[in-house]
Protein backbone atom coordinates (compact mmCIF):
# COMPACT_ATOMS: atom_id res chain seq x y z
CA UNK A 1 0.00 0.00 0.00
CA UNK A 2 1.38 3.42 -0.91
CA UNK A 3 2.30 6.02 1.69
CA UNK A 4 -0.36 8.45 0.48
CA UNK A 5 -3.01 5.72 0.68
CA UNK A 6 -1.91 4.93 4.26
CA UNK A 7 -2.08 8.61 5.16
CA UNK A 8 -5.63 8.94 3.82
CA UNK A 9 -6.78 5.78 5.58
CA UNK A 10 -5.23 6.97 8.85
CA UNK A 11 -7.01 10.30 8.41
CA UNK A 12 -10.43 8.65 8.06
CA UNK A 13 -9.72 6.27 10.92
CA UNK A 14 -9.01 9.21 13.20
CA UNK A 15 -12.23 10.87 12.12
CA UNK A 16 -14.00 7.65 13.08
CA UNK A 17 -12.47 7.98 16.55
CA UNK A 18 -13.64 11.59 16.86
CA UNK A 19 -17.17 10.81 15.71
CA UNK A 20 -17.34 7.84 18.07
CA UNK A 21 -16.11 10.07 20.93
CA UNK A 22 -18.97 12.50 20.33
CA UNK A 23 -21.57 9.72 20.13
CA UNK A 24 -20.17 7.89 23.17
CA UNK A 25 -19.56 10.97 25.31
CA UNK A 26 -22.70 10.17 27.32
CA UNK A 27 -21.59 6.51 27.58
CA UNK A 28 -24.31 5.27 25.20
CA UNK A 29 -24.14 5.07 21.40
CA UNK A 30 -27.67 5.12 20.07
CA UNK A 31 -29.03 3.76 16.80
CA UNK A 32 -29.97 7.28 15.72
CA UNK A 33 -26.33 8.33 16.11
CA UNK A 34 -25.20 5.39 13.96
CA UNK A 35 -27.84 6.23 11.39
CA UNK A 36 -26.80 9.89 11.29
CA UNK A 37 -23.17 8.95 10.85
CA UNK A 38 -23.90 6.51 8.02
CA UNK A 39 -26.09 9.05 6.25
CA UNK A 40 -23.51 11.84 6.40
CA UNK A 41 -20.68 9.51 5.34
CA UNK A 42 -22.66 8.60 2.24
CA UNK A 43 -23.87 12.12 1.48
CA UNK A 44 -20.71 14.11 2.30
CA UNK A 45 -17.61 12.11 3.19
CA UNK A 46 -17.63 9.82 0.15
CA UNK A 47 -17.07 12.95 -1.93
CA UNK A 48 -13.81 13.63 -0.06
CA UNK A 49 -12.29 10.16 -0.38
CA UNK A 50 -10.06 9.90 -3.41
CA UNK A 51 -8.46 6.55 -2.67
CA UNK A 52 -9.55 3.02 -1.98
CA UNK A 53 -8.50 0.89 0.94
CA UNK A 54 -6.87 -2.52 0.53
CA UNK A 55 -10.26 -4.04 -0.32
CA UNK A 56 -11.09 -1.63 -3.14
CA UNK A 57 -13.58 0.35 -1.03
CA UNK A 58 -13.60 4.16 -0.82
CA UNK A 59 -11.24 5.02 2.05
CA UNK A 60 -13.81 7.31 3.68
CA UNK A 61 -15.75 4.22 4.75
CA UNK A 62 -12.96 3.81 7.32
CA UNK A 63 -14.97 6.32 9.37
CA UNK A 64 -17.83 3.84 9.77
CA UNK A 65 -15.54 0.83 10.15
CA UNK A 66 -13.60 2.40 13.03
CA UNK A 67 -16.77 3.74 14.65
CA UNK A 68 -18.34 0.27 14.60
CA UNK A 69 -15.13 -1.41 15.77
CA UNK A 70 -14.77 0.96 18.72
CA UNK A 71 -18.35 0.40 19.79
CA UNK A 72 -18.54 -3.37 19.39
CA UNK A 73 -15.02 -4.67 19.81
CA UNK A 74 -12.60 -2.26 21.37
CA UNK A 75 -14.89 -0.42 23.77
CA UNK A 76 -12.51 2.47 24.28
CA UNK A 77 -14.06 5.31 26.16
CA UNK A 78 -14.98 8.57 24.51
CA UNK A 79 -12.24 10.52 26.25
CA UNK A 80 -9.47 8.22 24.98
CA UNK A 81 -10.82 8.45 21.43
CA UNK A 82 -11.08 12.22 21.61
CA UNK A 83 -7.50 12.53 22.85
CA UNK A 84 -6.26 10.25 20.06
CA UNK A 85 -7.99 12.45 17.48
CA UNK A 86 -6.60 15.58 19.13
CA UNK A 87 -3.04 14.20 19.01
CA UNK A 88 -3.50 13.26 15.35
CA UNK A 89 -4.89 16.72 14.58
CA UNK A 90 -1.98 18.48 16.26
CA UNK A 91 0.53 16.41 14.25
CA UNK A 92 -1.31 17.04 10.98
CA UNK A 93 -2.79 20.52 11.39
CA UNK A 94 -1.78 21.65 7.91
CA UNK A 95 -3.97 18.91 6.37
CA UNK A 96 -7.11 20.36 7.95
CA UNK A 97 -8.41 23.10 5.66
CA UNK A 98 -11.21 25.40 6.75
CA UNK A 99 -13.69 23.54 4.53
CA UNK A 100 -12.61 20.22 6.03
CA UNK A 101 -12.96 21.56 9.58
CA UNK A 102 -16.44 22.83 8.64
CA UNK A 103 -17.41 19.38 7.37
CA UNK A 104 -16.10 17.77 10.56
CA UNK A 105 -17.98 20.36 12.63
CA UNK A 106 -21.21 19.71 10.72
CA UNK A 107 -20.75 15.97 11.17
CA UNK A 108 -20.20 16.11 14.93
CA UNK A 109 -23.20 18.40 15.32
CA UNK A 110 -25.38 16.09 13.23
CA UNK A 111 -24.36 13.13 15.40
CA UNK A 112 -24.92 15.07 18.64
CA UNK A 113 -28.32 16.36 17.51
CA UNK A 114 -29.56 12.98 16.33
CA UNK A 115 -30.95 11.84 19.70
CA UNK A 116 -33.02 14.43 21.54
CA UNK A 117 -30.60 17.25 20.86
CA UNK A 118 -27.22 17.81 22.47
CA UNK A 119 -26.66 16.73 26.05
CA UNK A 120 -24.14 18.18 28.51
CA UNK A 121 -21.42 15.60 27.72
CA UNK A 122 -21.71 16.25 24.00
CA UNK A 123 -21.71 20.02 24.46
CA UNK A 124 -18.54 19.86 26.52
CA UNK A 125 -16.75 17.73 23.93
CA UNK A 126 -17.98 19.94 21.10
CA UNK A 127 -16.62 22.96 22.96
CA UNK A 128 -13.23 21.30 23.31
CA UNK A 129 -13.17 20.47 19.59
CA UNK A 130 -14.05 24.05 18.72
CA UNK A 131 -11.14 25.30 20.85
CA UNK A 132 -8.74 22.87 19.17
CA UNK A 133 -9.83 24.04 15.73
CA UNK A 134 -9.60 27.72 16.70
CA UNK A 135 -6.06 27.43 18.12
CA UNK A 136 -4.62 26.51 14.75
Amino acid sequence: MSTSKNIEIEFYQNLGKLFYAIAASDKVVRKSEYDSLRKIVKSEWLKTGTMEDGFGVNASYQIEIVFDWLDYEEELNAEECFKEFEAYYKKNTSSFTDSLKNLIWNTVNTIADSFSGKNKSELMMLGRLKLIFEKQ
